[in-house]
């Protein structure tokens, strides 16, 4: 792969072109989530995965189906329930008709995952899949199975109906690069939607990258260089997210609980170089890491009481913090 480019910026140049193919493919399908598809495409090629929270009917499926398809990967939907236990994620070891023990593979052995409202399944079942995001791979009765690469977890939450379900806790929250909001579309985006959903014609999305294409790319983000600037930057935006440390903004003293920790700062540089990348550029700056600092911040952040009662949403204090 690294033969058919004779330097870095080819390379670079590549993924900014097929970045502009990939947009055009999917907006085949998804009309008027440019932002969001943006989001999702940067969380892949950083070796990230994504939280998107949105209410139902917003075309999350189609859009993960439709991503699969361009970048050529095998995917699995799993819809969480309250009764969906591990080995329905992991797969689980039967006796074969020689009464030997042979492991059969669960939904999470795909290259895309689609963890359909990951808050209605116990925390039991949740840390099975985010064991997995974070190690790449099972392990069942003391044997290891390595998960196919590139991996790539989308967990959907639905932000109205809360009842009944199990809330991700804050250090499971952390292991998403990416919380994502799906908003409605605008009125004249709705319009080109029902117009192309209620015809007897599909849609046709070509291939644009492959498996082996996808991995070359992240490790090339991972070579971008970056000034030390831009580090600080970064690394000073998160500080200032901690209440009562030193650095930390007066937002945070008064409004928040809790801070993101060093997670946020390496998303925030490898988001950055990403998306610099995206955008046809060979190195990232300060406009980088504020470009993808509110959906790597949002989940990291904890409201304290003050803060909701003077009605201060996360998204506002990180706008503040920008």
């Amino acid at each position: 792969m690294e033969k058919r480019f004779a330097s870095e910026v080819e390379a670079a140049d590549s993924l900014h072109a097929a970045y502009r193919r990939l947009q055009k493919e999917v907006q085949k399908v998804i009309i008027g989530q440019d932002e969001v598809v943006r989001l999702l495409l940067t969380s892949i090629f950083c070796q990230g995965h994504s939280l998107l929270i949105g209410v139902p009917g917003l075309a999350k499926t189609r859009l993960i189906q439709t991503l699969a398809a361009t970048l050529h990967l095998s995917y699995n939907r799993i819809q969480f329930t309250p009764d969906l236990m591990p080995s329905d994620i992991l797969g689980s070891e039967t006796l074969d008709k020689d009464r030997n023990f042979k492991f059969i593979k669960g939904p999470v052995f795909a290259n895309i995952i689609l963890a359909d409202e990951i808050n209605r399944t116990p925390p039991k079942t949740q840390a099975a899949l985010l064991e997995s995001m974070q190690e790449y791979s099972v392990t069942i009765a003391g044997q290891e199975y390595r998960l196919e690469r590139p991996f790539f977890v989308l967990a959907t939450q639905n932000p109205i109906e809360q009842e009944g379900t199990y809330p991700l806790p804050e250090a499971q929250l952390d292991r998403f690069m990416f919380n994502v909001l799906l908003d409605y579309p605008s009125y004249q985006s709705e319009v080109e939607i029902v117009k192309s959903t209620t015809t007897d014609q599909q849609a046709r999305v070509e291939q644009v990258l492959t498996a082996e294409e996808i991995l070359f790319y992240q490790h090339l983000v991972r070579q971008v260089p970056i000034a030390d600037n831009v580090v600080e930057y970064a690394v000073q935006l998160v500080h200032k997210t901690r209440p009562g440390r030193q650095g930390a903004h007066d937002l945070a003293n008064q409004y928040l609980e809790w801070g993101a920790g060093p997670r946020a700062s390496q998303n925030l540089v490898l988001g950055a170089k990403c998306n610099a990348l995206l955008n046809g550029k060979y190195s990232p700056d300060i406009e980088d890491v504020q470009a993808v600092a509110k959906p790597i911040l949002r989940h990291r952040l904890v409201r304290n009481f003050k803060a909701d009662a003077e009605g201060y949403t996360v998204d506002s204090i990180i706008e503040r913090l920008l």
